[in-house]
């Protein structure tokens, strides 16, 4: 079995008393001494911090990187503006999606992509695939990405940068320095809060994290706090609520593909099913009863099988069990009410719009 792989704060989360697991190769920060919830709340009402440096980051630079995106993804890259950050998703011949990312234009000929942890190796040897001449990869592999997130993030991290924050609006970009050093920073996150991603030297960032949290009072959090926030957001996570045999239409993502962009992997094969029209969706589901409906649960409609739990978990804020699942689409209807199998036993579910809570992201 391969070791696991560090990120470059690792003796930072030792340090700090964070119980470690395996998660996409890398050891990484469960959670943190004040336990999941607190972790949850600090996001929820100040500010808490993420290592993300698991996550794959790339530079993509040529003329013909707009044309290039435009290939690789339903998005349309030619009407983005420069500093903006798009989110889409990599398909596949079938339509399926082969991952989620962000992908920010820093000019012209020059972006900026975050693939997910789990999926970097195969989304770069997708990217190598499919490229085209006079576009050029650049694997950022010495590089952490730390997120701080929170309705006070923007207050904290200024004390730490030279350059005006609010000046970046949500889903914008920028750049500004950090000890010296010229970091990217992007308003974005993963917990429908305001906050920030900075990318930063592997030789700078455990400086950063323990400022952070030792100067600043910000609360580390790990994957389980990461995991309930952008649940009670209605955010998919990859290979659990989509895959490479999920179409956008499906994933409830329909919106990243545009009508501009024609000639895009996979777009016979979405096309068709549009025209078909969908057999399931991703749904949201709330429950009443204090049972926490986990990745497998079937779900149930006048005692026939509809559909299946993709991810489960109890939402602090509701102070209610909340999951997503993909179901027959006539039933993914706002208020229906279905049953689920909870190991053995059935509980009534509520199918509800995502996201769950209210969003509190800056506008742009």
């Amino acid at each position: 079995m391969a070791s696991l792989k560090k990120t470059p704060l690792y003796k930072n989360h030792i340090s700090g008393g964070a119980k470690m697991a395996p998660f996409a190769g890398f050891e990484m920060p469960l959670y943190y001494k004040a336990g999941i919830i607190a972790e949850h709340n600090a996001v929820r009402t100040r500010a808490g911090l993420f290592d993300v440096s698991h996550m794959g980051q790339l530079r993509v630079t040529g003329l013909s990187a707009p044309s290039y995106f435009n290939k690789i993804t339903p998005s349309d890259f030619h009407r983005v503006l420069d500093f903006s950050c798009k989110y889409t998703v990599l398909t596949n011949e079938n339509g399926g999606i082969i991952d989620d990312l962000i992908i920010t234009r820093i000019s012209r000929d020059e972006f900026h992509v975050v693939v997910n942890a789990g999926c970097r190796d195969k989304d770069f040897s997708w990217f190598k695939e499919n490229l085209v001449e006079g576009v050029k990869l650049d694997f950022l592999e010495k590089q952490a990405l730390i997120a701080i997130q929170g309705p006070e993030s923007e207050k904290i991290l200024q004390n730490l940068v030279d350059a005006p924050l609010n000046k970046i609006g949500y889903m914008k970009a920028g750049f500004a320095n950090i000890f010296g050093e010229k970091c990217f920073i992007t308003r974005t996150g993963y917990t429908g809060e305001d906050g920030f991603e900075v990318s930063i030297s592997e030789k700078n960032a455990g400086k950063l994290w323990d400022d952070l949290v030792n100067k600043h009072n910000v609360q580390p959090a790990g994957l389980g706090a990461r995991d309930v926030l952008r649940l009670e957001m209605g955010y998919p996570l990859y290979g659990h609520d989509m895959n490479d045999e999920t179409t956008p239409l499906e994933a409830g993502l329909g919106w990243v593909m545009s009508k501009d962009n024609s000639g895009y992997i996979g777009i016979g094969k979405i096309k068709d099913q549009k025209t078909a029209g969908l057999i399931r969706k991703r749904a949201g589901l709330v429950f009443n009863e204090k049972v926490v409906a986990r990745e497998g649960a079937e779900i149930y409609k006048n005692g026939k099988k509809v559909g299946v739990i993709t991810s489960g978990g109890f939402s602090p804020i509701l102070q209610k069990p909340i999951s997503m699942g993909f179901l027959e689409t006539a039933l993914s209807n706002d208020n229906e009410e279905v049953d689920v199998d909870v190991r053995g036993k059935f509980y009534k579910a509520i199918i509800k719009k995502y996201p769950f809570i209210n969003v509190n992201t800056k506008k742009a």
